[in-house]
């Protein structure tokens, strides 16, 4: 009789399109949070924090792909029969929020929210199905003063995190304008809000791509359709020649200075009234950043800015990193966008059948953590704790006693907790915890009030390169009293 095979050992490896993150990426996060948080603090701006799960209905029309209730987004059936899923972006959240709890919320509604986000789309180079959000949003404004507020705020925030003047640029554009040139291009019926919905979709898809598909590519996109080198094909918009030209003309409409580019767009959207609604509203934009002392080096009015979503009714803007970063074949490149969002009118009307306006902004962590990396403004390590090194296993509780001392003055400490007979094996843990100092306390040290701290940083450096005569010097490993252990390893640490 044949033996039953073992089960099947599950492999350890993270699912397509996700990964882990450890230490110091965890650390340096947290840390562009709490920064970004204290400037919409600023901003008079609270927080919220909505569940991760979501019906798929709350979530709506919005999604990436349509053909189906899961699709875009990680979703499931309940018992009930509903559609679940996990939540895409952080607006539709709070457009759900904003129905639900309309009757309790001040009007306007201030709130900004910080956590991840899952996508079900095909993974990539930097491109992962889960990945962190940071939100601000005003509910119930309809001013756009609250758009320019969104705007002025983002480069505060990008400045805040380590993104000087001249490493980014905010563009801003307005939808009404781009269906403005819609309607003249013979794709937006005004009295028909529904008719060419399906082309304008994949147009604005098409456009917000530019700067990766090119010209041509977008042009492929808003007529027959594009294939890709996996040969995946997007089926187009259909437009013609001639109806793609008007809308090419409008992508390419900025001009040298903000007066003359809104010039132009008057001439694009000539015979639109919704179109020159928009243009009106970027006009009063541009003046009230002026009023707060956003130039053109920080926010500019710039027409290729249309954001790929739907739901999108005026306002929308983008923050894109102007240095270059190698790619990984070496080539330079320009960074792009790490932040985008806009006006979205009509997102909260589809729960309680009134017009409530609304504008915010999202700004990719994880891509502005990357990009900090890139430019060495970040290190990528974390310096670990001091690790007290056992050398008497039955003085442990004396070592958690130095351990506690040093964390009530303010450092990171920790014992170690692993088999002590190899001292330097305690070391290597220290090295690989990225410990900038050692405690040592032996039982002659002990007998005489004694410990040893090693600087395992300038260890590493005079093992590195220093001369005997430099060592003596400067040596890497100290005796002081126990008394003064607290001092000298906050003297060692800068602290």
């Amino acid at each position: 009789m044949a033996k039953d095979k073992a089960p099947r050992r599950p492999r350890a490896e993270t699912p397509k399109g996700f990964r882990d993150y450890f230490g110091a990426e965890v650390t340096e996060r947290a840390e562009m949070l709490a920064t970004i948080a204290e400037v919409y603090r600023a901003h008079g701006f609270d927080p919220l924090e909505t569940s991760a799960v979501e019906t798929v209905e709350a979530l709506g029309k919005f999604l990436p792909d349509v053909d189906r209730p899961n699709e875009g987004v990680f979703a499931w059936q309940d018992e009930g029969g509903d559609w679940l899923a996990l939540r895409y972006d952080m607006t539709a959240p709070l457009a759900r929020v904003a129905a639900q709890f309309r009757n309790d919320l001040p009007a306007p509604y201030r709130r900004y929210t910080m956590g991840p986000v899952w996508r079900n789309e095909k993974p990539g180079p930097g491109r992962f199905r889960q990945f962190y959000q940071c939100d601000a949003d005003t509910v119930g404004a309809p001013s756009v003063a609250a758009d320019a507020e969104i705007c002025g705020m983002l480069a505060d925030a990008l400045e805040a995190v380590g993104i000087p003047r001249g490493d980014y640029i905010v563009r801003v554009n307005n939808r009404k304008v781009l269906n403005g040139v819609m309607e003249v291009a013979g794709v937006l019926d005004p009295t028909d809000p529904e008719k060419f919905a399906h082309e304008r979709g994949i147009v604005l898809r098409a456009i917000d791509k530019f700067d990766k598909f090119g010209e041509a590519g977008v042009r492929l996109l808003m007529g027959k359709g594009r294939m890709d080198e996996s040969g995946d094909f997007t089926k187009g918009a259909g437009l013609s020649d001639e109806q793609a030209d008007v809308v090419m003309g409008f992508m390419e409409a900025k001009r040298d200075t903000g007066a003359e580019t809104v010039a132009r767009l008057r001439e694009l959207v000539a015979g639109s009234a919704l179109g020159a609604e928009g243009v009106d509203e970027l006009e009063l934009i541009a003046s009230l950043l002026d009023s707060q002392g956003y130039g053109p080096d920080r926010i500019v009015i710039d027409p290729s800015v249309v954001r790929g979503l739907g739901y999108y009714t005026g306002p929308v803007f983008e923050a894109e990193l102007t240095f270059e970063i190698l790619d990984e074949k070496g080539r330079k490149r320009q960074f792009g966008s790490v932040a985008g969002g806009g006006r979205y009118d009509d997102l909260v009307k589809r729960f309680t059948g009134q017009a409530v306006p609304a504008t915010g902004v999202s700004i990719g962590v994880d891509r502005l953590l990357s990009a900090l990396r890139a430019k060495g403004r970040i290190g990528g390590v974390a310096k670990g704790p001091v690790v007290v090194t056992v050398m008497d296993r039955d003085r442990m509780g004396d070592y958690l006693g130095m351990a506690s001392e040093l964390r009530r003055a303010g450092v990171r400490a920790e014992v170690y907790l692993g088999n002590p007979k190899n001292f330097g094996n305690q070391l290597k843990y220290a090295d690989k915890r990225e410990s900038p100092v050692a405690i040592i306390q032996g039982t002659d040290e002990a007998a005489r009030g004694v410990v040893q701290i090693k600087d395992l940083v300038l260890g590493a450096k005079i093992a590195a390169s220093a001369s005997l005569e430099e060592w003596k010097e400067q040596p890497a490993q100290v005796e002081v009293t126990r008394a003064d252990m607290v001092s000298t390893v906050k003297k060692m640490l800068g602290a």
